[in-house]
């Protein structure tokens, strides 16, 4: 009977915490329901995504603002990275290859991060190169892995043109035409996308994964797990949005 009761109440936790965006917490009680034997779905749709519906509703009726929802959505971010991998059970032959970075001069990763989540769960092999990367770092990459895309992200219309210093870097390298180049962060749009020479460009992580599925031509059907895990990050990047 304990173990039932302790169950409830860290679903309630895991809600309240994800709704004050307490990150350290997220990713605590998620480590210990795990230990319970707490079913991963069980965690994100009893408790993590009905509390980011929760923000998202208090965003609406003027009760919390961007920061709120931005530390919201990242204390459930902490938690689908552990989450993840037990969720998208995926083959063991990746569908793809994909080099993911935020541009130079920025240090936003959020949008990145979703990418890599729903990415990984899709069943590609990622590289994530973090924040504030420069463009012989995504050369360095791209002559390493052999990527099938290699995207970049930018959250501020300041770094948005280091797409084409890195692109120009590409091309200089002689990689330009071995890898599909996404690009993709709050400010973009798909004229700024094509103005730089990218080859496509995704509003938010779920079409960043459509699209490099599609291009690997991986047409089989999403695993559950993996819906799930779309489910999930379309929440946040819903959340996201309203900002």
């Amino acid at each position: 009977m304990r173990r039932v009761g302790r169950q409830e109440e860290i679903r309630a936790e895991l809600f309240e915490h994800t709704l004050n965006g307490h990150a350290p917490e997220v990713k605590t009680l998620t480590e210990e329901a795990l230990a319970l034997g707490m079913d991963p779905m069980d965690i994100l749709f009893k408790a993590l995504i009905p509390s980011l519906e929760e923000v998202g509703r208090r965003f609406e009726k003027g009760d919390f603002f961007v920061p709120e929802m931005l530390i919201a959505a990242r204390a459930m971010q902490g938690a689908l990275v552990i989450l993840r991998p037990l969720i998208a059970e995926t083959g063991a032959q990746p569908v793809g290859r994909y080099v993911i970075g935020t541009v130079k001069g920025d240090i936003h990763d959020i949008g990145k991060n979703l990418c890599v989540i729903m990415l990984e769960g899709a069943g590609f092999e990622v590289f994530d190169l973090g924040v504030n990367t420069p463009p012989e770092k995504f050369v360095a990459a791209v002559e390493e892995h052999k990527p099938d895309v290699v995207g970049f992200s930018a959250f501020l219309t300041t770094t948005m043109p280091m797409f084409k210093a890195n692109i120009e870097a590409l091309t200089k390298a002689g990689l330009r035409d071995k890898v599909h180049i996404a690009v993709g962060g709050a400010p973009v749009t798909l004229e700024y996308a094509k103005h730089v020479g990218a080859d496509s460009y995704a509003p938010d992580a779920s079409m960043a994964t459509r699209m490099a599925k599609e291009l690997v031509g991986d047409r089989s059907q999403s695993s559950t797990g993996a819906q799930a895990l779309e489910q999930a990050v379309m929440k946040i990047d819903e959340t996201l949005r309203k900002g």
